[in-house]
């Protein structure tokens, strides 16, 4: 089967009504993702840190929903204290074709905050951009662990978790899982607080990278603030950890029925499937007219006066200069590259405002699923 089918065959399952995998008779998968691990220690407290909590919760977790959980079955993105990166934690989830997605963590804020031993609270988190700093500051601080990873730079395709403007391109994506995540994230935040005590800091949507690319409603659960020496306590104990992995257990359990009740359980038949190909096969050639006609009217033509912000779309970074006619390229132009560190960084289009920028970032990031919205200035990026 060519890669083209196997893609269009893709996005008609995608466009077909859901039929729930989590039905009581088909095997359940849960993905739980422990965060941090071997050399990112995460947050850390006065007596232990976060990668041991989260790791403890996990496996207490597993332990339940293999006991407990009727047709369900566990898999792990680390089961000890080794490191995996983000990226390769949702390729995982992916790979396993898991029905949820729970990335275990705990919380913390910065040592000179004057509410650094006393805050407290649970929230989980589906993926997703507010503008607020406060909430981006943990998002940057959970995607930091990214610069642990060799050459970074070109396995994230130039995403830099410390800069504000990277995180444009969330804005843009597609979540095509975002009402069964929040779903999922409302019932384990339920339990989080009735179960385990929490005080109940709600859901909430951030652009965790550990989020992106999975294929499942996911969610990442914050247990609460080891900054506080009274939630560390309570996190580090075998009493507090069972409360915590329980909560999250039931809140599954619960979003897993109600999961069930919600679906039309009925298969798509072969006419709908049929009818869905010819109707995905008649969206594709109106995207292509539509892509090419965009491409003509790109704003190229701008020339940039001597201190003008300019906006561009970043798509690829290679370690070496590419030619023009590079099959890496995928026949995208007019574009232009600008020199970072030892790292040369493909962009395309030129336009005065984020807005025009963005209603070609979508036409881009078909290509290049990664793009994202860079700014400039006298042909230099601002970061």
């Amino acid at each position: 089967m060519s890669l083209t089918r196997i893609i269009r065959l893709f996005i008609i399952i995608m466009l077909l009504p859901v039929v729930s995998r989590a039905e009581t008779d088909r095997e359940f998968i849960v993905m739980i993702d422990p965060g941090h691990g071997g050399k990112d220690a995460g947050a850390l407290g006065r007596r232990t840190n976060e990668k041991t909590v989260n790791l403890a919760v996990a496996k207490k977790l597993r332990k339940l929903i293999e006991s407990d959980m009727k047709n369900a079955r566990v898999e792990m993105t680390r089961d000890g204290d080794f490191f995996v990166p983000l990226k390769g934690r949702s390729e995982m989830a992916n790979r396993k074709h898991a029905d949820i997605f729970v990335s275990i963590h705990a919380n913390s804020i910065d040592k000179k905050s004057p509410l650094h031993n006393t805050i407290n609270g649970a929230a989980v988190y589906t993926l997703g951009l507010r503008k607020s700093d406060t909430n981006l500051s943990l998002a940057m601080r959970e995607n930091e662990v990214i610069k642990l990873e060799p050459d970074y730079t070109t396995t994230y395709e130039g995403f830099d978790p410390s800069s504000a403007e990277s995180y444009i391109a969330f804005e843009m994506m597609q979540l095509t899982n975002m009402d069964q995540s929040i779903a999922l994230a409302e019932a384990v935040q339920n339990e989080l607080v009735r179960t385990a005590g929490r005080k109940n800091n709600g859901v909430r949507q951030e652009p965790f990278w550990v989020l992106v690319g999975t294929t499942m409603p996911a969610i990442l659960v914050e247990l609460d603030f080891i900054c506080n020496p009274a939630m560390e306590k309570f996190m580090a104990s075998e009493s507090g950890q069972q409360k915590l992995a329980l909560a999250i257990f039931r809140g599954i359990e619960r979003y897993r029925k109600n999961t069930v009740k919600s679906v039309d359980k009925a298969s798509p038949t072969t006419s709908d499937i049929r009818k869905a190909e010819r109707q995905t096969a008649q969206r594709e050639i109106e995207a292509d007219k539509k892509a090419a006609t965009v491409e003509k009217k790109t704003r190229t033509d701008i020339t940039p006066t001597k201190g003008q912000i300019i906006y561009k779309i970043q798509f690829l970074t290679s370690p070496t200069k590419l030619r023009n006619k590079d099959s890496r390229l995928k026949g995208l132009s007019p574009i232009d590259f600008y020199k970072d560190g030892g790292s040369f960084k493909y962009t395309y289009g030129t336009y005065r405002t984020q807005p025009d920028a963005a209603s070609d970032l979508k036409k881009i990031k078909k290509r290049f699923p990664d793009a994202f919205i860079i700014r400039t200035r006298d042909g230099k990026r601002i970061k």
